[in-house]
């Protein structure tokens, strides 16, 4: 893994944390949270992405 895709991961992966604590709050929807799943993979090309889509790190 290059450190350009290291930096991504690690963006992708903070930033669908904030997410999901948004989700969890009722901050946003579902379907908000979707699709700014969908354009944050747009964006980062994580290359373990949804891998840990279910595990709560809390």
């Amino acid at each position: 893994m290059s450190e350009d895709q290291f930096r991504n991961e690690k963006l992708y992966q903070t930033t669908m944390s904030l997410a999901r604590s948004m989700l969890e709050k009722g901050v946003i929807s579902e379907e908000d949270y979707h699709e700014f799943d969908t354009i944050m993979l747009e964006k980062y090309h994580p290359i373990f992405g949804t891998l840990f889509f279910d595990i709560h790190l809390n």
